[in-house]
């Protein structure tokens, strides 16, 4: 099925796969069969700016028809990189955002496939790609309305039986990435339609995937990553994604693990700021509900500590143990206060606010 879609794009693959070239295999063999060129590139960790570089090098004059993408969110974000800059000119640092002016591409990206093997980022249908800067400490984005991929094939038949730490950290993120756009201060009907029923979907999911790696669950988890997918390019996230692009760049820590050590301090923190009766309190009691019902195990259980209480209980490591001093915490804040992510966030964060979040987290 692959094949006979990259074929209606052209001759020549790019195939970008994972760290282990064999769990491509399949996919390479089918578009050899049906008669197209194929390049391979791999795509080991979370993508950097000199990795992007070295892609870019290795492929040198070479301009594939089509590109597709098989991995975690890391591979689809490393393919949606290249689909894009293959074409460009200019320095790849001039195209991103903070790091660069974030200027337009100088083409249209190459078509491209988006086959995602774990249920988290929902990369898969979104414009940007998040790409790590190692000499200044960050991640940032590489954005444009036209990296949308141009289809996406989701088949939790190729997440299921991934390791438990990768399941945990990529559902934590899925799960994040619904409760964030229905939260935030740029939701919209639609946004909300499909946040309140991934909600609960996402959560309980998760559950019984990491648990159980149960294939009923693995198919609900891998709806709710396309969900957040869609949800966060229409609403914004939060503060939960305005710091978990900061401390990635910091530590290296899985992104979908920073953002599981956050969720429960950043709800504390709204929770704390909500007044009565308002909308978004309203919303934060029924989310804060959802929470509880899966992971308490009494009735009068906090949703936060149950959930904080879980996560840990399954792997989740805090701030600290990621690597993030305390002596650090200032310089964090102060850089996820002007992150994109932090503009969804239904309340304006001090200094203090943002610190005592970090605090609270390691």
């Amino acid at each position: 099925m692959v094949s006979g879609l990259a074929k209606g794009f052209g001759d020549t693959a790019l195939i970008v796969h994972g760290a282990t070239a064999g769990r491509a295999e399949w996919l390479v063999a089918e578009c050899k069969e049906a008669g197209l060129t194929t390049i391979r590139l791999s795509c080991g960790s979370e993508p950097s700016l000199p990795e992007i570089y070295r892609a870019l090098e290795t492929l040198g004059t070479a301009r594939p028809d089509v590109v597709i993408a098989l991995g975690g969110g890391s591979v689809v974000d490393f393919a949606k990189a290249l689909s894009a800059l293959i074409g460009c000119s200019g320095p790849v640092e001039s195209y991103l955002e903070i790091v660069g002016d974030g200027r337009g591409l100088d083409a249209d990206p190459i078509p491209m496939i988006a086959i995602p093997t774990t249920a988290g980022t929902g990369a898969e249908v979104t414009k940007n790609a998040v790409i790590s800067v190692p000499d200044r400490g960050l991640k940032v984005s590489l954005r444009d309305p036209r990296m949308i991929p141009n289809i996406a094939i989701v088949d939790a038949g190729l997440m299921q039986g991934a390791p438990r730490r990768v399941a945990l950290s990529a559902g934590l993120d899925a799960v994040t990435q619904v409760i964030e756009p229905y939260l935030s201060a740029k939701s919209n009907p639609m946004s909300d339609a499909i946040c309140s029923s991934a909600i609960p979907t996402g959560l309980q999911a998760l559950r019984r995937v990491v648990e159980q790696d149960c294939p009923d669950s693995w198919d609900a988890l891998s709806w709710v990553s396309t969900c957040g997918g869609l949800a966060l390019a229409n609403s914004g996230l939060g503060a939960v994604h305005g710091f978990a692009g900061v401390i990635g760049g910091k530590t290296n820590a899985p992104h979908g693990e920073v953002c599981g050590t956050l969720l429960p301090c950043v709800l504390d923190s709204h929770a704390q700021k909500s007044q009565p009766g308002t909308k978004l309190h309203m919303r934060l009691n029924w989310v804060l509900q959802q929470i509880a019902e899966v992971f308490a195990t009494a009735p009068a259980d906090d949703a936060t500590t149950a959930l904080r209480l879980w996560s840990k209980s399954e792997g989740i490591r805090s701030l600290t143990d990621m690597g993030l001093a305390q002596d650090q915490h200032p310089e964090v804040a102060l850089a996820a206060a002007n992150a994109s992510s932090m503009k969804g966030n239904p309340f304006t964060l001090s200094q203090d606010d943002l610190t005592a979040i970090l605090k609270a987290a390691s």
